[in-house]
């Protein structure tokens, strides 16, 4: 039997356009920025806010699909749809770190002077606090409703403010020093940062992917709603989770004595169900009610199995 969850998902793909807005205007601050300085540090940073806005595109499409109902293809929903927006998310920041590499070893050929610094600074360190901004705004956002897509795109925009202080702080010591080749080395070292950032996140979404188990303190609490039914008469175990995007689902067996009616054991299954469903909004529960007395009710363990003891 199964608990008869909410299967809707909130769609917050409102906060995706919050960061494809903020991406628009980030960009157009820090190409501002390079035609004025021309700085191929500050053009690297630009063009990685080109991968944010591609990526809060993405995250809203894919935030879309996730809230949608199940459906008679979809029967466990389409909470995964949220993973494939930071594996697409990770291939693209990819992407700029190699523009960003061809960039700055054109400039290493090719040193130029940079101008005006302090109104190009300036004007980065605006976008780079708007980038901050909605940053946090997403990141509690995402933590809050549990949504890969947003954290995701939060990691990634404070990623960004640590870059362009890297920048900027190149930027200042190129300004101060006449040291040109320092640009473009900077350059290299934010595309290598990027590449770091993009890797992880697409670790992170083929990990989802696979169907990980829940997060440690969700099982934590799982244990706790659990400890009491274990008793003399009752015995829980291939305890089973599964992550997928906003999604987790868990299923048990739940062993009574032989002598029970089906109206108890039913009531029983139904109490544990509904438990877990209070203490973890959200999740999907399953149990399988047997009898304790047949030896194939504890034939189905395996190490891959939550232990409750």
């Amino acid at each position: 039997m199964s608990h008869p969850a909410d299967h809707r998902i909130e769609d917050l793909s409102r906060f995706g356009f919050l960061s494809l807005t903020a991406g628009i205007v980030v960009l157009l601050l820090k190409l501002g920025a390079w035609q004025i300085t021309g700085s191929v540090g500050l053009l690297s940073d630009a063009l990685e806010s080109t991968v944010n806005i591609a990526a809060a595109i993405v995250a809203i499409i894919a935030l879309r699909a996730a809230s949608k109902p199940p459906d008679v293809k979809h029967q466990f929903g389409h909470g995964k749809a949220e993973f494939f927006s930071s594996l697409i998310e990770g291939g693209m920041i990819i992407v700029a770190a190699t523009l960003i590499i061809i960039s700055a070893v054109h400039r290493l050929l090719e040193p130029r002077e940079l101008e005006q610094l302090g109104i190009g600074l300036a004007i980065s360190v605006l976008a780079s606090l708007i980038n901050a901004a909605v940053a946090v705004i997403l990141l509690r956002v995402g933590r809050d409703r549990g949504s890969l897509a947003l954290t995701a795109d939060a990691h990634h925009l404070l990623t960004d403010l640590w870059t362009t202080g890297g920048v900027l702080v190149g930027v200042i010591i190129v300004g101060l020093t006449g040291w040109l080749v320092l640009d473009p080395l900077i350059g290299i070292a934010v595309a290598a940062n990027i590449v770091f950032v993009g890797v992880r996140l697409l670790r992170k979404s083929a990990s989802g992917l696979l169907d990980t188990a829940m997060h440690e303190d969700q099982v934590a609490v799982m244990r706790d709603v659990l400890a009491p039914y274990r008793t003399e008469d009752v015995a829980i175990h291939g305890v089973q989770t599964r992550q997928s995007g906003r999604q987790a689902f868990i299923s048990m067996h739940v062993l009574v004595p032989g002598d029970w009616d089906v109206t108890a054991g039913h009531e029983l299954c139904c109490r544990i169900e509904d438990e877990l469903a209070r203490a973890l909004p959200g999740v999907q529960v399953m149990t399988h009610l047997e009898p304790m007395e047949d030896p194939r009710a504890w034939n189905d363990t395996h190490e891959g199995q939550h232990q409750l003891d």
